[in-house]
Protein backbone atom coordinates (compact mmCIF):
# COMPACT_ATOMS: atom_id res chain seq x y z
CA UNK A 1 0.00 0.00 0.00
CA UNK A 2 2.81 2.39 0.83
CA UNK A 3 4.36 1.93 -2.60
CA UNK A 4 1.07 2.79 -4.31
CA UNK A 5 0.82 5.94 -2.19
CA UNK A 6 4.40 6.79 -3.11
CA UNK A 7 3.61 6.34 -6.81
CA UNK A 8 0.52 8.53 -6.47
CA UNK A 9 2.49 11.30 -4.73
CA UNK A 10 5.16 11.09 -7.42
CA UNK A 11 2.46 11.70 -10.02
CA UNK A 12 1.05 14.66 -8.07
CA UNK A 13 4.51 16.25 -8.02
CA UNK A 14 4.74 16.20 -11.82
CA UNK A 15 2.77 19.47 -11.95
CA UNK A 16 5.96 21.29 -10.92
CA UNK A 17 8.26 19.07 -12.96
CA UNK A 18 9.84 20.53 -16.12
CA UNK A 19 8.75 17.58 -18.24
CA UNK A 20 5.07 18.48 -17.77
CA UNK A 21 5.55 21.87 -19.45
CA UNK A 22 5.12 20.77 -23.10
CA UNK A 23 1.71 19.14 -22.47
CA UNK A 24 0.30 21.95 -20.28
CA UNK A 25 -0.88 23.98 -23.32
CA UNK A 26 -2.63 20.86 -24.64
CA UNK A 27 -4.47 20.42 -21.35
CA UNK A 28 -5.29 24.09 -20.80
CA UNK A 29 -6.63 24.41 -24.33
CA UNK A 30 -9.85 22.94 -22.82
CA UNK A 31 -9.98 25.40 -19.91
CA UNK A 32 -12.96 27.20 -21.45
CA UNK A 33 -15.04 24.01 -21.60
CA UNK A 34 -17.14 22.32 -18.85
CA UNK A 35 -14.79 20.24 -16.72
CA UNK A 36 -16.97 17.12 -16.53
CA UNK A 37 -17.48 16.82 -20.27
CA UNK A 38 -14.12 18.13 -21.42
CA UNK A 39 -11.31 18.43 -18.87
CA UNK A 40 -12.08 15.25 -16.91
CA UNK A 41 -12.34 12.92 -19.95
CA UNK A 42 -9.16 14.46 -21.35
CA UNK A 43 -7.22 13.78 -18.15
CA UNK A 44 -8.64 10.26 -17.84
CA UNK A 45 -7.61 9.53 -21.42
CA UNK A 46 -4.15 10.93 -20.78
CA UNK A 47 -3.61 8.97 -17.54
CA UNK A 48 -4.97 5.71 -18.94
CA UNK A 49 -2.96 5.93 -22.16
CA UNK A 50 0.30 6.68 -20.37
CA UNK A 51 -0.20 3.78 -17.93
CA UNK A 52 -1.18 1.42 -20.77
CA UNK A 53 1.75 2.32 -23.03
CA UNK A 54 4.26 2.19 -20.17
CA UNK A 55 2.88 -1.18 -19.01
CA UNK A 56 2.92 -2.70 -22.50
CA UNK A 57 6.49 -1.47 -22.90
CA UNK A 58 7.58 -3.58 -19.92
CA UNK A 59 6.13 -6.66 -21.64
CA UNK A 60 6.89 -6.05 -25.26
CA UNK A 61 10.49 -4.87 -25.20
CA UNK A 62 12.18 -2.75 -27.84
CA UNK A 63 9.57 -2.92 -30.59
CA UNK A 64 7.03 -1.02 -28.52
CA UNK A 65 9.42 1.92 -28.37
CA UNK A 66 9.19 2.24 -32.14
CA UNK A 67 5.42 1.77 -32.07
CA UNK A 68 5.07 4.43 -29.41
CA UNK A 69 7.19 6.83 -31.50
CA UNK A 70 4.71 6.39 -34.36
CA UNK A 71 1.87 7.08 -31.95
CA UNK A 72 3.67 10.22 -30.73
CA UNK A 73 4.01 11.56 -34.28
CA UNK A 74 0.34 10.87 -34.99
CA UNK A 75 -0.60 12.60 -31.74
CA UNK A 76 1.57 15.58 -32.63
CA UNK A 77 -0.13 15.83 -36.01
CA UNK A 78 -3.54 15.83 -34.32
CA UNK A 79 -2.51 18.56 -31.92
CA UNK A 80 -0.86 20.61 -34.66
CA UNK A 81 -4.14 20.63 -36.56
CA UNK A 82 -5.98 21.38 -33.33
CA UNK A 83 -3.69 24.35 -32.66
CA UNK A 84 -4.25 25.68 -36.18
CA UNK A 85 -7.99 25.31 -35.70
CA UNK A 86 -7.76 27.40 -32.53
CA UNK A 87 -5.82 30.07 -34.40
CA UNK A 88 -7.92 30.04 -37.58
CA UNK A 89 -11.35 28.47 -36.86
CA UNK A 90 -12.89 29.83 -40.08
CA UNK A 91 -10.12 28.34 -42.17
CA UNK A 92 -10.55 25.01 -40.38
CA UNK A 93 -14.21 24.86 -41.44
CA UNK A 94 -13.39 25.00 -45.17
CA UNK A 95 -10.19 23.00 -45.48
CA UNK A 96 -10.81 19.56 -46.90
CA UNK A 97 -7.53 17.93 -45.91
CA UNK A 98 -8.50 14.97 -43.65
CA UNK A 99 -6.26 15.87 -40.76
CA UNK A 100 -7.52 19.44 -40.73
CA UNK A 101 -11.08 18.17 -40.68
CA UNK A 102 -10.13 15.90 -37.81
CA UNK A 103 -8.57 18.84 -36.01
CA UNK A 104 -11.68 20.95 -36.50
CA UNK A 105 -13.90 18.15 -35.19
CA UNK A 106 -11.62 17.54 -32.19
CA UNK A 107 -11.52 21.25 -31.45
CA UNK A 108 -15.31 21.23 -31.42
CA UNK A 109 -15.83 24.76 -32.71
CA UNK A 110 -18.07 23.89 -35.63
CA UNK A 111 -21.23 24.34 -33.63
CA UNK A 112 -22.59 25.82 -30.42
CA UNK A 113 -23.29 22.44 -28.83
CA UNK A 114 -21.53 21.34 -25.66
CA UNK A 115 -18.17 19.66 -26.25
CA UNK A 116 -18.33 15.94 -26.76
CA UNK A 117 -16.83 13.56 -24.23
CA UNK A 118 -15.40 11.44 -27.05
CA UNK A 119 -13.49 14.37 -28.51
CA UNK A 120 -11.98 15.15 -25.13
CA UNK A 121 -10.99 11.51 -24.60
CA UNK A 122 -9.31 11.54 -28.03
CA UNK A 123 -7.30 14.58 -27.01
CA UNK A 124 -6.43 12.86 -23.75
CA UNK A 125 -5.22 9.75 -25.57
CA UNK A 126 -3.05 11.94 -27.80
CA UNK A 127 -1.67 13.77 -24.77
CA UNK A 128 -0.88 10.45 -23.08
CA UNK A 129 1.11 9.38 -26.16
CA UNK A 130 3.04 12.65 -26.11
CA UNK A 131 3.74 12.82 -22.40
CA UNK A 132 7.22 11.64 -21.37
CA UNK A 133 7.47 12.35 -17.63
CA UNK A 134 10.90 12.88 -16.10
CA UNK A 135 12.15 9.57 -14.70
CA UNK A 136 12.73 10.86 -11.19
CA UNK A 137 13.41 8.62 -8.20
CA UNK A 138 9.78 7.50 -7.84
CA UNK A 139 9.02 6.69 -11.48
CA UNK A 140 12.51 5.19 -11.77
CA UNK A 141 11.71 2.95 -8.80
CA UNK A 142 8.56 1.65 -10.51
CA UNK A 143 10.29 1.02 -13.84
CA UNK A 144 13.27 -0.58 -12.08
CA UNK A 145 10.94 -3.02 -10.34
CA UNK A 146 9.45 -4.00 -13.69
CA UNK A 147 12.92 -4.45 -15.16
CA UNK A 148 14.18 -6.55 -12.26
CA UNK A 149 11.19 -8.74 -11.39
CA UNK A 150 9.49 -8.76 -14.76
CA UNK A 151 6.24 -7.09 -15.80
CA UNK A 152 3.23 -7.72 -13.61
CA UNK A 153 -0.21 -6.50 -12.64
CA UNK A 154 1.43 -4.63 -9.76
CA UNK A 155 3.58 -2.65 -12.22
CA UNK A 156 0.48 -1.63 -14.16
CA UNK A 157 -1.34 -0.60 -10.98
CA UNK A 158 1.68 1.42 -9.83
CA UNK A 159 1.81 3.21 -13.18
CA UNK A 160 -1.93 3.88 -12.92
CA UNK A 161 -1.39 5.33 -9.42
CA UNK A 162 1.39 7.54 -10.78
CA UNK A 163 -0.71 8.78 -13.70
CA UNK A 164 -3.74 9.27 -11.42
CA UNK A 165 -1.66 11.54 -9.21
CA UNK A 166 -0.56 13.54 -12.25
CA UNK A 167 -4.19 13.76 -13.45
CA UNK A 168 -5.33 15.01 -10.04
CA UNK A 169 -2.80 17.84 -9.91
CA UNK A 170 -3.60 18.80 -13.50
CA UNK A 171 -7.33 18.68 -12.74
CA UNK A 172 -6.94 21.11 -9.85
CA UNK A 173 -4.89 23.42 -12.02
CA UNK A 174 -7.37 23.09 -14.90
CA UNK A 175 -10.36 23.93 -12.70
CA UNK A 176 -8.54 26.95 -11.33
CA UNK A 177 -7.54 27.93 -14.85
CA UNK A 178 -11.13 27.54 -16.02
CA UNK A 179 -12.33 30.11 -13.50
CA UNK A 180 -9.66 32.56 -14.63
CA UNK A 181 -10.56 31.86 -18.22
CA UNK A 182 -14.26 32.55 -17.54
CA UNK A 183 -13.45 35.91 -15.98
CA UNK A 184 -11.32 36.92 -18.96
CA UNK A 185 -13.96 35.79 -21.49
CA UNK A 186 -16.45 38.50 -20.59
CA UNK A 187 -15.60 40.41 -23.72
CA UNK A 188 -15.63 38.85 -27.18
CA UNK A 189 -12.27 40.40 -28.04
CA UNK A 190 -10.71 38.80 -25.00
CA UNK A 191 -12.10 35.40 -26.00
CA UNK A 192 -10.65 35.68 -29.50
CA UNK A 193 -7.21 36.57 -28.20
CA UNK A 194 -7.37 33.84 -25.57
CA UNK A 195 -8.22 31.28 -28.26
CA UNK A 196 -5.36 32.51 -30.42
CA UNK A 197 -2.99 32.48 -27.47
CA UNK A 198 -3.98 28.90 -26.68
CA UNK A 199 -3.49 27.95 -30.32
CA UNK A 200 0.02 29.39 -30.29
CA UNK A 201 0.74 27.64 -26.98
CA UNK A 202 -0.45 24.29 -28.38
CA UNK A 203 1.74 24.67 -31.47
CA UNK A 204 4.75 25.63 -29.34
CA UNK A 205 4.10 22.57 -27.18
CA UNK A 206 4.02 20.31 -30.25
CA UNK A 207 7.28 21.83 -31.53
CA UNK A 208 8.91 21.40 -28.11
CA UNK A 209 7.94 17.73 -28.00
CA UNK A 210 9.01 17.16 -31.59
CA UNK A 211 12.46 18.63 -30.91
CA UNK A 212 12.91 16.67 -27.69
CA UNK A 213 12.80 19.73 -25.42
CA UNK A 214 10.37 17.89 -23.16
CA UNK A 215 13.13 15.56 -21.95
CA UNK A 216 16.24 17.57 -22.75
CA UNK A 217 16.61 21.33 -22.49
CA UNK A 218 13.51 21.89 -20.35
CA UNK A 219 14.84 19.52 -17.73
CA UNK A 220 17.92 21.71 -17.29
CA UNK A 221 16.41 25.21 -17.53
CA UNK A 222 13.35 24.61 -15.37
CA UNK A 223 13.24 26.54 -12.11
CA UNK A 224 11.26 23.76 -10.44
CA UNK A 225 12.63 20.31 -9.71
CA UNK A 226 10.99 17.55 -7.71
CA UNK A 227 13.94 15.15 -7.52
CA UNK A 228 14.90 16.18 -4.00
CA UNK A 229 11.34 15.88 -2.72
CA UNK A 230 10.83 12.54 -4.47
CA UNK A 231 14.11 11.12 -3.16
CA UNK A 232 13.12 12.16 0.37
CA UNK A 233 9.82 10.30 -0.01
CA UNK A 234 11.57 7.24 -1.42
CA UNK A 235 14.10 7.22 1.41
CA UNK A 236 11.31 7.39 4.00
CA UNK A 237 9.24 4.58 2.51
CA UNK A 238 11.87 2.43 0.77
CA UNK A 239 12.86 0.16 3.71
CA UNK A 240 9.42 -1.40 3.66
CA UNK A 241 8.73 -1.40 -0.04
CA UNK A 242 11.53 -1.08 -2.55
CA UNK A 243 14.73 -2.70 -3.72
CA UNK A 244 18.07 -1.04 -3.02
CA UNK A 245 21.73 -1.78 -2.59
CA UNK A 246 21.72 -0.41 0.93
CA UNK A 247 19.08 -0.18 3.63
CA UNK A 248 19.06 0.64 7.31
CA UNK A 249 19.47 -2.28 9.64
CA UNK A 250 17.21 -3.19 12.52
CA UNK A 251 19.69 -4.77 14.92
CA UNK A 252 18.20 -6.98 17.62
CA UNK A 253 17.81 -5.51 21.07
CA UNK A 254 19.55 -7.68 23.64
CA UNK A 255 19.38 -10.52 21.11
CA UNK A 256 15.61 -10.82 21.51
CA UNK A 257 15.06 -12.60 18.21
CA UNK A 258 11.54 -12.69 16.83
CA UNK A 259 9.62 -15.24 14.78
CA UNK A 260 9.65 -13.78 11.24
CA UNK A 261 7.93 -16.70 9.54
CA UNK A 262 8.84 -20.09 8.16
CA UNK A 263 11.77 -20.73 5.86
CA UNK A 264 10.07 -20.72 2.41
CA UNK A 265 12.62 -23.08 0.89
CA UNK A 266 14.82 -22.94 -2.17
CA UNK A 267 12.53 -24.23 -4.91
CA UNK A 268 12.92 -22.61 -8.30
CA UNK A 269 16.70 -22.38 -8.43
CA UNK A 270 17.96 -22.80 -12.01
CA UNK A 271 21.15 -24.46 -10.84
CA UNK A 272 23.59 -24.86 -7.99
CA UNK A 273 27.29 -24.11 -7.69
CA UNK A 274 29.65 -25.57 -5.06
CA UNK A 275 26.92 -28.00 -3.98
CA UNK A 276 24.15 -30.34 -5.14
CA UNK A 277 20.65 -28.87 -4.79
CA UNK A 278 19.63 -28.13 -1.20
CA UNK A 279 16.10 -28.22 0.23
CA UNK A 280 14.40 -26.87 3.32
CA UNK A 281 13.67 -30.41 4.51
CA UNK A 282 17.29 -31.44 4.09
CA UNK A 283 18.48 -28.41 6.06
CA UNK A 284 16.24 -29.11 9.07
CA UNK A 285 18.32 -29.18 12.21
CA UNK A 286 20.90 -26.77 10.77
CA UNK A 287 21.21 -23.03 11.31
CA UNK A 288 20.99 -21.45 7.85
CA UNK A 289 22.19 -18.08 6.60
CA UNK A 290 20.66 -17.05 3.28
CA UNK A 291 22.65 -14.33 1.48
CA UNK A 292 20.92 -12.65 -1.49
CA UNK A 293 23.60 -11.11 -3.70
CA UNK A 294 24.60 -10.35 -7.25
CA UNK A 295 28.17 -10.20 -8.43
CA UNK A 296 28.28 -6.64 -9.83
CA UNK A 297 26.77 -5.10 -6.66
CA UNK A 298 29.46 -3.23 -4.72
CA UNK A 299 27.58 -3.59 -1.42
CA UNK A 300 27.37 -7.35 -1.95
CA UNK A 301 31.06 -7.56 -2.81
CA UNK A 302 32.04 -5.80 0.41
CA UNK A 303 29.86 -8.14 2.50
CA UNK A 304 31.12 -11.39 0.94
CA UNK A 305 34.40 -11.61 2.93
CA UNK A 306 32.37 -11.64 6.16
CA UNK A 307 29.90 -14.22 4.84
CA UNK A 308 32.75 -16.46 3.69
CA UNK A 309 34.50 -16.08 7.06
CA UNK A 310 31.32 -17.08 8.91
CA UNK A 311 30.87 -20.10 6.64
CA UNK A 312 34.38 -21.31 7.43
CA UNK A 313 34.32 -20.52 11.17
CA UNK A 314 30.98 -22.13 12.01
CA UNK A 315 30.59 -24.92 9.43
CA UNK A 316 31.49 -27.59 12.01
CA UNK A 317 29.08 -26.07 14.56
CA UNK A 318 25.97 -26.52 12.44
CA UNK A 319 25.88 -23.41 10.24
CA UNK A 320 25.07 -23.69 6.52
CA UNK A 321 25.62 -20.56 4.44
CA UNK A 322 23.76 -20.39 1.12
CA UNK A 323 24.30 -17.63 -1.39
CA UNK A 324 21.30 -16.89 -3.60
CA UNK A 325 22.55 -15.14 -6.74
CA UNK A 326 19.66 -13.03 -8.03
CA UNK A 327 20.79 -10.86 -10.97
CA UNK A 328 20.30 -7.14 -11.36
CA UNK A 329 21.52 -6.91 -14.97
CA UNK A 330 20.95 -9.28 -17.89
CA UNK A 331 24.61 -10.35 -18.13
CA UNK A 332 24.42 -11.63 -14.54
CA UNK A 333 21.94 -14.29 -15.66
CA UNK A 334 24.69 -16.17 -17.52
CA UNK A 335 25.71 -19.13 -15.31
CA UNK A 336 29.24 -19.02 -16.76
CA UNK A 337 29.63 -15.41 -15.58
CA UNK A 338 28.36 -16.34 -12.12
CA UNK A 339 30.67 -19.37 -11.95
CA UNK A 340 33.70 -17.23 -12.82
CA UNK A 341 32.71 -14.57 -10.27
CA UNK A 342 32.45 -17.23 -7.55
CA UNK A 343 35.94 -18.43 -8.41
CA UNK A 344 37.38 -14.89 -8.49
CA UNK A 345 35.77 -14.06 -5.14
CA UNK A 346 36.90 -17.39 -3.61
CA UNK A 347 33.40 -18.28 -2.43
CA UNK A 348 33.33 -21.81 -1.02
CA UNK A 349 29.74 -22.10 0.24
CA UNK A 350 26.77 -23.30 -1.90
CA UNK A 351 25.27 -20.81 -4.33
CA UNK A 352 21.80 -21.12 -5.87
CA UNK A 353 21.30 -19.47 -9.27
CA UNK A 354 18.03 -17.54 -8.99
CA UNK A 355 17.84 -15.80 -12.37
CA UNK A 356 14.03 -16.02 -12.49
CA UNK A 357 13.64 -14.49 -9.01
CA UNK A 358 11.82 -17.57 -7.69
CA UNK A 359 13.62 -17.66 -4.33
CA UNK A 360 13.75 -13.85 -4.15
CA UNK A 361 9.97 -13.66 -4.49
CA UNK A 362 9.41 -16.54 -2.05
CA UNK A 363 11.23 -14.50 0.59
CA UNK A 364 9.48 -11.28 -0.54
CA UNK A 365 12.97 -9.83 -0.67
CA UNK A 366 13.74 -6.34 -1.99
CA UNK A 367 17.44 -5.78 -1.30
CA UNK A 368 21.02 -6.56 -2.31
CA UNK A 369 22.61 -7.76 -0.12
CA UNK A 370 20.01 -9.27 2.21
CA UNK A 371 20.76 -11.76 4.98
CA UNK A 372 18.09 -14.03 6.48
CA UNK A 373 18.95 -16.10 9.56
CA UNK A 374 17.02 -19.37 9.95
CA UNK A 375 17.09 -21.42 13.15
CA UNK A 376 17.37 -25.20 13.42
CA UNK A 377 13.57 -25.54 13.49
CA UNK A 378 13.18 -23.82 10.10
CA UNK A 379 12.00 -20.42 11.39
CA UNK A 380 13.40 -17.11 10.17
CA UNK A 381 14.53 -15.34 13.33
CA UNK A 382 16.35 -12.26 12.05
CA UNK A 383 17.21 -10.39 8.88
CA UNK A 384 19.60 -7.63 7.86
CA UNK A 385 19.44 -5.55 4.69
CA UNK A 386 22.51 -3.88 3.20
CA UNK A 387 26.12 -4.07 4.25
CA UNK A 388 27.49 -3.30 7.69
CA UNK A 389 26.42 -4.35 11.22
CA UNK A 390 28.56 -7.46 10.83
CA UNK A 391 29.16 -7.86 14.56
CA UNK A 392 25.43 -8.01 15.27
CA UNK A 393 24.92 -10.52 12.47
CA UNK A 394 27.64 -12.81 13.80
CA UNK A 395 26.18 -12.57 17.30
CA UNK A 396 22.85 -13.75 15.85
CA UNK A 397 24.63 -16.75 14.30
CA UNK A 398 26.20 -17.59 17.62
CA UNK A 399 22.91 -17.32 19.47
CA UNK A 400 21.06 -19.56 17.02
CA UNK A 401 23.87 -22.11 17.21
CA UNK A 402 23.68 -22.06 21.02
CA UNK A 403 19.92 -22.63 20.80
CA UNK A 404 20.71 -25.68 18.69
CA UNK A 405 23.52 -26.88 20.98
CA UNK A 406 23.68 -25.50 24.50
CA UNK A 407 27.22 -26.77 24.90
CA UNK A 408 28.56 -24.61 22.07
CA UNK A 409 31.23 -22.19 23.21
CA UNK A 410 31.52 -19.81 20.31
CA UNK A 411 33.39 -16.65 21.20
CA UNK A 412 35.03 -13.78 19.45
CA UNK A 413 34.11 -12.17 16.14
CA UNK A 414 35.80 -12.44 12.76
CA UNK A 415 38.13 -9.64 11.74
CA UNK A 416 38.27 -8.81 8.04
CA UNK A 417 40.82 -6.68 6.22
CA UNK A 418 39.69 -6.83 2.61
CA UNK A 419 41.38 -5.08 -0.30
CA UNK A 420 40.41 -3.72 -3.69
CA UNK A 421 36.70 -3.28 -4.34
CA UNK A 422 35.89 -5.43 -1.30
CA UNK A 423 37.59 -3.03 1.12
CA UNK A 424 35.34 -1.28 3.63
CA UNK A 425 33.87 2.00 2.30
CA UNK A 426 34.46 5.46 3.71
CA UNK A 427 30.79 6.28 4.28
CA UNK A 428 31.62 9.59 5.98
CA UNK A 429 32.76 10.91 2.60
CA UNK A 430 30.26 9.24 0.27
CA UNK A 431 28.02 11.98 -1.11
CA UNK A 432 27.39 10.49 -4.53
CA UNK A 433 24.54 8.00 -5.07
CA UNK A 434 24.45 4.85 -7.14
CA UNK A 435 23.76 6.13 -10.66
CA UNK A 436 22.45 4.11 -13.62
CA UNK A 437 23.24 4.94 -17.24
CA UNK A 438 20.28 3.05 -18.73
CA UNK A 439 17.15 5.12 -19.24
CA UNK A 440 14.94 3.00 -16.97
CA UNK A 441 16.61 4.31 -13.80
CA UNK A 442 18.52 7.25 -15.14
CA UNK A 443 18.87 10.49 -13.17
CA UNK A 444 21.17 13.52 -13.03
CA UNK A 445 21.96 13.16 -16.75
CA UNK A 446 23.37 16.47 -18.05
CA UNK A 447 24.42 16.20 -21.72
CA UNK A 448 22.69 18.75 -23.95
CA UNK A 449 20.98 16.14 -26.14
CA UNK A 450 17.98 14.31 -24.72
CA UNK A 451 18.42 10.55 -24.52
CA UNK A 452 17.46 8.66 -27.67
CA UNK A 453 16.12 5.36 -26.44
CA UNK A 454 17.48 2.18 -28.01
CA UNK A 455 19.03 3.87 -31.04
CA UNK A 456 22.40 5.46 -31.85
CA UNK A 457 22.87 9.16 -31.29
CA UNK A 458 25.82 11.52 -31.03
CA UNK A 459 26.11 13.20 -27.62
CA UNK A 460 28.00 16.30 -26.58
CA UNK A 461 29.79 16.21 -23.24
CA UNK A 462 28.57 18.76 -20.67
CA UNK A 463 30.68 21.92 -20.47
CA UNK A 464 30.20 22.16 -16.72
CA UNK A 465 28.88 19.65 -14.22
CA UNK A 466 27.37 20.10 -10.79
CA UNK A 467 28.06 17.47 -8.15
CA UNK A 468 26.49 14.10 -9.07
CA UNK A 469 25.69 15.13 -12.63
CA UNK A 470 27.03 13.06 -15.50
CA UNK A 471 26.97 12.98 -19.27
CA UNK A 472 27.96 11.19 -22.46
CA UNK A 473 30.18 12.29 -25.34
CA UNK A 474 30.43 10.50 -28.66
CA UNK A 475 28.16 8.04 -30.46
CA UNK A 476 26.16 5.95 -27.96
CA UNK A 477 23.03 3.82 -27.96
CA UNK A 478 21.26 4.07 -24.59
CA UNK A 479 19.17 1.06 -23.60
CA UNK A 480 17.03 0.37 -20.57
CA UNK A 481 19.96 -1.04 -18.56
CA UNK A 482 23.09 0.36 -20.18
CA UNK A 483 24.75 2.78 -22.57
CA UNK A 484 26.63 1.09 -25.45
CA UNK A 485 29.37 2.82 -27.43
CA UNK A 486 28.61 2.67 -31.15
CA UNK A 487 31.79 4.31 -32.48
CA UNK A 488 35.11 4.99 -30.77
CA UNK A 489 36.21 7.12 -29.12
CA UNK A 490 33.49 7.86 -26.59
CA UNK A 491 33.44 9.30 -23.09
CA UNK A 492 31.46 9.22 -19.86
CA UNK A 493 32.01 12.05 -17.36
CA UNK A 494 30.81 12.29 -13.74
CA UNK A 495 31.24 14.94 -11.04
CA UNK A 496 31.48 12.92 -7.82
CA UNK A 497 32.32 13.13 -4.12
CA UNK A 498 33.63 9.88 -2.62
CA UNK A 499 36.86 8.04 -1.91
CA UNK A 500 36.15 5.25 -4.40
CA UNK A 501 34.46 5.27 -7.80
CA UNK A 502 33.35 2.06 -9.49
CA UNK A 503 31.67 1.48 -12.84
CA UNK A 504 29.93 -1.71 -13.99
CA UNK A 505 31.21 -2.43 -17.51
CA UNK A 506 31.11 -5.15 -20.14
CA UNK A 507 32.98 -5.71 -23.43
CA UNK A 508 29.89 -6.00 -25.63
CA UNK A 509 28.48 -8.83 -27.72
CA UNK A 510 31.71 -9.87 -29.44
CA UNK A 511 33.63 -10.07 -26.16
CA UNK A 512 36.68 -8.25 -27.56
CA UNK A 513 38.75 -6.31 -24.99
CA UNK A 514 37.96 -2.60 -24.76
CA UNK A 515 40.80 -0.19 -23.96
CA UNK A 516 40.08 2.87 -21.86
CA UNK A 517 41.77 5.89 -20.30
CA UNK A 518 40.75 7.48 -16.97
CA UNK A 519 41.33 11.10 -15.96
CA UNK A 520 40.54 12.94 -12.74
CA UNK A 521 40.11 16.70 -13.09
CA UNK A 522 41.69 16.41 -16.52
CA UNK A 523 44.88 14.69 -15.33
CA UNK A 524 46.07 11.10 -14.97
CA UNK A 525 45.00 9.58 -11.63
CA UNK A 526 48.52 8.84 -10.34
CA UNK A 527 48.30 7.42 -6.81
CA UNK A 528 44.51 7.85 -6.83
CA UNK A 529 44.03 5.08 -9.39
CA UNK A 530 41.71 2.17 -8.63
CA UNK A 531 42.48 -1.54 -8.64
CA UNK A 532 41.57 -1.87 -12.34
CA UNK A 533 43.60 1.14 -13.54
CA UNK A 534 47.31 1.97 -13.49
CA UNK A 535 48.81 5.30 -12.46
CA UNK A 536 48.64 6.52 -16.06
CA UNK A 537 44.89 5.84 -16.04
CA UNK A 538 44.94 3.02 -18.60
CA UNK A 539 42.88 -0.13 -18.30
CA UNK A 540 41.03 -2.79 -20.29
CA UNK A 541 37.46 -4.09 -20.09
CA UNK A 542 37.69 -7.85 -20.56
CA UNK A 543 34.55 -9.17 -18.86
CA UNK A 544 31.21 -8.12 -17.41
CA UNK A 545 31.81 -6.98 -13.84
CA UNK A 546 32.35 -4.03 -11.53
CA UNK A 547 35.60 -2.13 -12.18
CA UNK A 548 37.25 -0.02 -9.48
CA UNK A 549 38.55 3.05 -11.30
CA UNK A 550 39.34 5.54 -8.51
CA UNK A 551 40.60 5.16 -4.94
CA UNK A 552 41.72 8.51 -3.57
CA UNK A 553 44.59 8.60 -1.10
CA UNK A 554 44.30 12.21 0.09
CA UNK A 555 41.54 14.56 1.21
CA UNK A 556 38.17 13.82 -0.35
CA UNK A 557 36.54 16.61 -2.34
CA UNK A 558 34.40 17.10 -5.44
CA UNK A 559 36.27 15.73 -8.46
CA UNK A 560 35.45 15.36 -12.15
CA UNK A 561 35.91 11.82 -13.41
CA UNK A 562 36.30 11.05 -17.10
CA UNK A 563 36.65 7.70 -18.81
CA UNK A 564 37.42 7.57 -22.54
CA UNK A 565 36.90 4.29 -24.39
CA UNK A 566 39.28 3.76 -27.30
CA UNK A 567 37.40 0.84 -28.86
CA UNK A 568 33.69 0.51 -29.75
CA UNK A 569 31.22 -1.90 -28.19
CA UNK A 570 31.68 -1.25 -24.47
CA UNK A 571 28.55 -1.38 -22.31
CA UNK A 572 28.39 0.90 -19.24
CA UNK A 573 25.73 0.09 -16.64
CA UNK A 574 26.05 1.89 -13.30
CA UNK A 575 28.33 4.01 -11.10
CA UNK A 576 28.77 3.08 -7.45
CA UNK A 577 30.84 4.73 -4.74
CA UNK A 578 32.58 3.93 -1.48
Amino acid sequence: MWLYLLAFLGGVLTIVSPCILPVLPLVFSRADQPFRRSGLPLLLGMAGTFALVASVATYAGGWIVQANQIGRWIAMAVFAVFGLALLFPKVAQYLTFPLVRLGARVEGSAGPEAPGVGRSVLLGVSTGLLWAPCAGPILGLILAGAALEGPSTRTTLLLLAFSAGAALSLALALMAGGRVFALMKRSLAAEVWIRRGLGVAVLVGVIAIGLGWDTGILRRISLASTSGIEQSLVDRIRPATAGASQAPASAPKEMALANEGSFPGLDGAEGWLNSPPLTAAGLKGKVVLIDFWTYSCINCLRAIPYVEAWAQKYKDDGLVVIGVHTPEFAFEKDPANVRKAIGDLKISYPVAIDSRYAIWNAFHNQYWPAHYFVDAEGTIRYHHFGEGHYDESEMVIQQLLRERNEGLKASGLVQINASGSQAAPDFSNVRSPETYLGYLRQRNYASMESVARDRPQTYTGPVQLSTNQWGLAGSWSVGGEQASLVKAPGKVVFRFHARDLHLVLGPGADGKPIRFKVRIDGATPGPDHGADVDEAGTGVVTEYRLYQLVRQKGAIQDRTFEIEFLDPGVQAFAFTFG
